[in-house]
């Protein structure tokens, strides 16, 4: 029986010892991340051969209905012939009065849908574009606009969301694309997520917390990062400053000042956590316990805390997801769970072609489609409310809630 086991043990081992291969391939500065399966029912055991997800993305205009590029300007009406002209009305404050109101979401694979399925045309591959941007992602079913714009990428940098030439899957600057949207829509809302593919690089930590699950010799990650987690922390904090000062001049270009629009700086949520079952090894969330608790306890919450401090360095509203998964994460033994577990999908081939082999494991570790839905809820309460900081947190009746304020002491899922 113990030879089965060990047999057992080293034949999953080397499966994701594969699939750890193609992780850090997608993870790698520089490199696409993404994949189009539609994705497992969270109630749904999911084998690590069908299942898994790395970090975030970033840029190219996807509306509702989608749109591949800015629409055009309204062609003016022709005067009367006969009567005079009568004079103009005032039109509303701001810039675009009597336009169609949007809201637009920038940054990486969080904010583009990574892992929630049903991708664009156009972003699952083709050309080169893995930007995966989801009908389900939540800037899409806020309705705090009549339009919504995803200008987000799945691995997407500081630098692609900020002004300048860094190019991620083929698309360029996503506050150049916000600049000229905002001239042909009254944009509300701008919400941006971004900042984990900086010097965190959160989806090569998420690598590296695999690589010490299949190597039982090595050090637990939370050992060997933990120490550097707030030096990385410390040096994204300037990227996503500078980011989100040319997303103010964006809008100052279309000519908006700074109070005719909200903008929203959003955290990121824990993937994993150190209640999943059993057999979590097996199924999907090849990670240490340890090491998945501090990621759940420290890591996420640290970031979270750096980009509320850049938030209000730019006069940014905040929002706390740090928490929004919490007892519904990949594996868990709480609920049902909101994010994608370990997930490999061989159906990015037909669109990527043998390219698409880096691009395998691209939503793993993502929020699913349920997990948007929800996401999308709590964002529209928070922005109504006003608050300057906020949270989204589970309730008992199983949907995430808005909170004011700023996040409290982690919950505590087990001894």
């Amino acid at each position: 029986m113990h030879r089965r086991v060990t047999s057992l043990t080293s034949i999953v081992r080397t499966v994701l010892a594969v699939v750890l291969l193609g992780l850090v391939t997608a993870t790698t500065p520089g490199v696409a991340t993404a994949s189009t399966s539609t994705p497992a029912t969270p109630t749904t055991p999911v084998s690590p051969a069908t299942s898994v997800t790395p970090v975030m993305a970033g840029v190219a205009l996807a509306a509702a209905p989608v749109s591949t590029a800015p629409p055009p300007s309204p062609k003016p009406s022709p005067a009367p012939k006969k009567a005079a002209p009568k004079p103009a009305a005032k039109s509303a404050p701001g810039p675009a009065g009597g336009k169609r109101t949007a809201i637009v979401a920038l940054g990486d694979s969080t904010a583009s849908g990574e892992g929630a399925g049903d991708y664009d045309a156009g972003t699952k591959g083709e050309k080169g574009d893995w930007c995966h941007r989801s009908s389900h992602a939540y800037v899409r079913h806020t309705g705090l606009a009549s339009t919504a714009f995803n200008l987000s990428c799945s691995g997407a940098t500081s630098a692609n969301v900020g002004f300048g030439t860094a190019v991620h899957d083929t698309e360029g600057s996503q506050a150049k694309r916000l600049a000229q949207l905002a001239k042909n829509f009254k944009v509300t809302t701008v919400v941006t997520q971004f900042g984990a593919n900086d010097d965190p690089s959160f989806g090569n930590l998420m690598v590296r917390c695999v690589a010490v699950y299949l190597n039982p010799s090595l050090p637990g990650c939370a050992t060997s990062l933990g120490g550097q987690w707030q030096s990385k922390l410390a040096a994204m904090k300037p990227k996503v400053q500078h980011a989100l000062a040319d997303v103010r001049d964006a809008m100052r270009q279309a000519g908006y000042q700074d109070q005719d629009y909200t903008l929203v700086v959003a955290s990121y949520a824990s993937p994993v956590t150190e209640t999943m079952v059993s057999t979590h090894g097996f199924i999907g969330c090849p990670f240490r316990k340890e090491d998945a608790k501090w990621g759940r306890t420290t890591a996420v919450p640290q970031l979270s805390n750096a980009l509320r401090a850049v938030a209000d360095q730019v006069g940014a509203r905040f929002l706390d997801l740090s928490r929004a998964t919490e007892g519904h994460e990949a594996c868990t033994s709480q609920g049902v769970e909101w994010q994608r577990r370990l997930t490999v999908d061989p159906k990015v081939f037909a669109n990527g072609g043998i390219s698409a082999a880096s691009h395998l494991a691209q939503e793993s570790f993502h929020p699913n489609a349920i997990a948007h839905a929800q996401l999308a809820s709590c964002l529209t309460s928070f922005v109504r409310g006003g608050a300057k900081h906020g949270m989204c947190l589970p309730g008992k009746d199983g949907k995430l809630r808005a909170q004011a304020g700023d996040a409290g002491p982690l919950r505590v899922l087990a001894k």
